[in-house]
């Protein structure tokens, strides 16, 4: 069983957004329905195609931060406040399972980095073709439409 969808929202996705000094809707919206197609909310976080939430695979963790955060050493340090203290220098891609925050954080630069233009927060065929652009090249925009739909639907009718 994952984490619902409401909670992962007010307590994990906005407050991160907040801190990274980039909240909106539609970003809110993109991520909880990312985490929703990549390991429905949380149900499955070990995976061989990526780590954690977003199974962020830990070749684009690692060109992330070298080719995008390495750029902006002010957005680089505020990343780094999200890790744990010692255990990202033990494990960094560790970081992407276990601290919720930081993944979130990394997710959304992923889809920042590629400079895309976001569609309307309600327009789900739009942020299904960010996610499958950002994290699932060979995946089906109905694997996005059916995941939120299923994990993400009941919350945002009562949201």
């Amino acid at each position: 069983m994952g984490i619902a969808a409401c909670d992962l929202s007010q307590h994990v996705i906005r407050p991160t957004l907040l801190y990274l000094g980039c909240h909106c809707a539609v970003a809110e919206a993109l991520l909880l329905g990312t985490a929703a197609s990549q390991s429905a909310l949380g149900s499955a976080l070990d995976d061989r195609r990526g780590q954690g939430l977003y199974r962020i695979p830990e070749q684009r963790h690692l060109q992330l931060w070298d080719r995008y955060l390495a750029r902006d050493p002010e957005l680089a340090s505020r990343v780094r406040g999200l890790a744990s203290q010692h255990a990202f220098l033990a494990a960094p891609h560790l970081e992407l399972t276990v601290n919720l925050r930081y993944a979130t954080a990394i997710a959304w630069l992923l889809i920042e980095a590629e400079r895309i233009e976001l569609p309307a927060a309600d327009d789900l065929l739009g942020l299904a073709r960010i996610w499958r652009q950002v994290f699932q090249p060979q995946g089906q925009l109905c694997d996005f439409l059916d995941a939120w739909q299923r994990w993400v639907g009941q919350f945002s009718r009562v949201a």
